[in-house]
């Protein structure tokens, strides 16, 4: 290593007091500037932190944005999800690869450019997009390929690449981005103009454990998908006994087809940084971390830029408006494209510098979270109605909704309809309702709630959103009656084995074998004995996995299996033999019942995964 590499490999460990803790922090440093994070990086790195190489290493394998080997000046990430692919994303990779004789996963030989494909970055309701760099580009065309590689090649600066910037704040100085926010319908709780600060003053003229009985009373449930109550977490919180306890903000949406966080992040952060703040204050917490994918990196310097501006507005900080006894104060963490890192336990193990691999629970983050102390984890939207409760009111946010699903929700729109974006309903809407909301006249079948969630058809329509009826964390995909829907499913269970952390063999080999079954039957092959086969192994998975990515990884097959079964049955014929004779699932994944303890642990499904 020469001397300028290790004097930049040194700073950015100095940057961050040499502590280990902030191992994701040191990376980024370190990739940015060198491209890549190859085995000397890794070593002084270690050397530097106090920790072992292999534990960088292990780090810097598991993150898909950080690399061993150098990648090109400019990386181009293709998104690769099934709404870009149908929007024409394959034409355009083709396009990139030939205008840059290199394929997907390349560098160009004079290390320019770089190839590649990566899962949902949250844009697709302007789909085929791309990360260039940190640069969003929306809407591409093959014919727009040429003309973004010539500026490119002109100006080496991927920020050249933005004419028009977005609406909103997408315009902004700090952002500037061909973004666009594509609000379809505001409502009365998030997408609307309020003072973002009333509930903040409100919530600190009432004692902690007030605040959180008003949230409590509000019925506010987790807007992550699990929809456990938000005030029944605050509290378990508040009352374990502990020197600190933390809150964290869930700003990692990798789930395809969501990107609704996205919009409240840059249009209403004030609101978010407000309701941790007042999480803060309920649950005793002075310390908050807000995890942002990286895909969402373009939006860091405006984010950092309004808790710089909330900490001389005395929002954050010590005495926080004039309250003494109350200091809190927010940092960014960034994540580097971990779709498990939407876990919550994975989230907080990457916030500790680690692998983003789920934990074993109990004790669950309310108990023993971040640093081993309690922690409140909650998503972007969760924390956006704390605010807008506390200035409103519990009565007034119950007033909304249903029974058991109380306010209003923000849902994702795209796929196949004229007016994809971002929709804020009242809980209890119907999909049909959305859908004509939409456009998507064609509707053959939905995602609801992304890859998690469960592809419904026609026949389901009439079927509410809300957490007794169908939930969600906010994704709505359309598929129009063109559409293979076993394509769809197979393409979710290649999600999810890319995603899967690989800790536990369910998850890791569990999956492999769904998408082989799946794949037979498409091909024509399939008798029914394969579908006992797919139900079976499916109940397995979900039984013995540890974390909630391999509980929901059969959700695809699952829910097409019973809400397509003219399909199914349309592609399996009676022959003998039968598919993988001979093979003992329960044998197979004897090793899984035990590395997760699923025996003892009954899983709380409460809790909320992805909060």
């Amino acid at each position: 290593m020469d001397n300028d590499n290790a004097t930049l490999i040194k700073q950015a460990c100095a940057d961050y007091d040499n502590d280990p803790r902030r191992m994701m922090d040191i990376l980024w440093q370190v990739q940015d500037k060198l491209r890549c994070i190859d085995g000397e990086a890794m070593s002084l790195i270690a050397s530097l932190t106090g920790t072992y190489r292999v534990e960088v290493e292990g780090v810097v394998s598991f993150y898909a944005f950080f690399s061993d080997k150098r990648k090109g000046d400019i990386t181009i990430r293709l998104c690769d999800d099934i709404i870009d692919r149908h929007a024409g994303a394959q034409a355009v990779a083709e396009a990139f690869s030939g205008a840059l004789g290199i394929q997907p996963g390349e560098t160009s030989t004079d290390g320019a450019f770089s190839l590649e494909f990566t899962p949902c970055i949250g844009m697709c309701d302007q789909a085929p997009a791309a990360l260039i760099n940190d640069v969003v580009v929306t809407r591409l065309t093959p014919a727009k390929v040429k003309s973004i590689l010539r500026t490119l090649r002109k100006t080496k600066d991927p920020q050249t690449l933005i004419g028009k910037t977005g609406d909103g704040a997408n315009s902004d100085p700090l952002v500037q981005a061909m973004v666009r926010n594509n609000i379809r319908q505001p409502g009365p709780v998030l997408l609307t103009d309020v003072d973002p600060e009333q509930g903040l003053r409100a919530a600190l003229q009432l004692s902690p454990q007030e605040v959180i009985s008003h949230i409590e009373e509000s019925l506010l449930r987790g807007r992550g998908g699990a929809g456990f109550p938000t005030g029944r977490k605050w509290r378990l919180a508040a009352n374990t006994p502990a020197e600190e306890r933390y809150v964290i903000c869930n700003a990692d949406e990798g789930e395809p087809g969501t990107f609704k966080d996205r919009v409240l992040l840059t249009e209403k952060p004030d609101l978010l940084f407000s309701g941790m703040t007042i999480a803060a204050y309920a649950v005793g917490a002075r310390h908050g971390i807000l995890y942002l994918r990286g895909e969402y990196r373009y939006l860091r310097a405006y984010l950092e830029e309004t808790l710089q501006r909330r900490r001389e507005q005395n929002l954050l900080g010590s005495g926080i408006l004039g309250r003494k006894d109350f200091a809190f104060d927010i940092r960014i963490q960034m994540g580097a494209g971990a779709y498990i890192c939407g876990e919550e336990s994975s989230l907080i193990s990457s916030c500790e510098g680690k692998r983003g691999e789920p934990k074993n629970r109990p004790p669950f983050p309310v108990q023993s979270g971040y640093l081993g102390y309690p922690t409140v984890v909650n998503n972007v939207e969760t924390l956006s109605c704390v605010p807008r409760i506390m200035a409103q009111g519990a009565t007034w946010f119950r007033g909304m909704g249903t029974t058991g699903s109380s306010g209003t929700k923000l849902l994702s729109v795209s796929g196949d309809c004229a007016r994809p974006g971002i929709y804020e309903v009242a809980f209890g809407v119907t999909l049909a309702e959305i859908l004509e909301q939409a456009g998507a006249q064609d509707a053959a079948a939905i995602v609801v709630g992304g890859a998690s969630g469960q592809i419904v058809g026609r026949t389901e329509f009439h079927r509410r959103l809300c957490f007794e009826d169908l939930a969600s964390a906010g994704a709505i995909v359309c598929f129009n009656s063109s559409r293979n829907i076993l394509e769809a499913a197979a393409y979710y269970m290649d999600f999810f084995i890319e995603e899967s952390c690989g800790y536990c063999t369910p998850c890791r080999v569990g999956n492999v074998f769904l998408k082989k079954g799946l794949e037979k039957i498409m091909h024509g092959e399939g008798e029914p004995e394969d579908l006992d086969y797919l139900r079976n192994l499916s109940d397995t998975i979900i039984a013995t996995s540890r974390c909630g990515l391999g509980h929901t990884s059969p959700n695809p097959i699952l829910s097409t299996m019973e809400y397509f079964p003219l399909v199914y049955s349309a592609m399996v014929k009676e022959r003998p033999g039968g598919m993988q004779a001979g093979f003992n699932i329960q044998k197979a994944l004897d090793e899984a019942r035990i590395i997760a303890k699923r025996r003892s642990l009954i899983y709380d499904p409460a809790y909320g995964d992805r909060e």
